[in-house]
């Protein structure tokens, strides 16, 4: 009697930001608050397991003492929402958040030599391919669900099929976005649909261990 093949163990890597402006362009504003687990969870297949869900991201910051007071108030609502997320997030099963930073970049305009700073988020693609590898090395995962549609992931991904020619990495693009070289470089890809991120909600009322309750901003409605 043939014994029936354990179940496929997947760890899903999900790139906060790419995520986040792939969202944002489409217009899914009603999406932004996405239960990260529920999302990895919704893309599997019934011979999965899920070991681990893993996510990469980085708190922005607040008003500036540069901002004119309506600027300072939309960065500090902005950072108040993302805050408010990722404290909801927390308290997800079975998943972890991992926290690059940000750092100022001088922008300037070659037309009229204006220039500006804006931040620029650091670390998220180092520490994704840095958990990925690990997790190979270690053995935690025979498939890796891949969050991302940043080309700079190819590396660690070719790295892992080289080195670990039994492992998959299955890439689900973010909407509005794609790339011809992670479609090269990985086993197999997908786009994930709106009815994804309609079921991936977290409740509109999220209640922290302290008590404290966070609700689903009115902007994200």
């Amino acid at each position: 009697m043939a014994t029936e093949a354990p179940p496929e163990r997947v760890i899903g890597y999900v790139d906060g930001f790419n995520l986040y402006f792939g969202l944002k362009e489409k217009g899914w504003r009603r999406y932004y608050w996405l239960d990260i687990g529920a999302l990895i969870r919704n893309l599997l297949k019934p011979a999965q397991h899920l070991v681990a869900v893993k996510y990469f991201t980085a708190r922005i910051s607040g008003a500036r003492a540069s901002d004119n007071p309506q600027a300072a108030k939309g960065r500090e609502a902005k950072r108040r929402r993302q805050s408010d997320f990722l404290d909801a997030l927390a308290t997800v099963v079975n998943l972890e958040i991992f926290e690059g930073h940000y750092l100022d970049k001088t922008v300037r305009c070659f037309g009229c030599q204006r220039s500006w700073t804006q931040p620029e988020e650091k670390m998220t693609d180092v520490q994704i391919a840095t958990q990925m590898l690990a997790d190979a090395f270690e053995d935690r995962f025979d498939a890796a669900l891949l969050v991302s549609g940043d080309s700079d992931l190819v590396p660690p991904i070719r790295t892992i099929g080289r080195l670990f020619p039994e492992k998959r990495v299955v890439m689900a693009f973010p909407p509005r976005r794609t790339s011809g070289h992670l479609k090269r470089a990985a086993t197999a890809y997908f786009t994930i649909g709106e009815g994804i991120f309609r079921r991936s909600q977290l409740p509109d009322s999220v209640t922290l261990p302290s008590g404290h309750v966070l609700s689903r901003p009115q902007r994200w409605r």
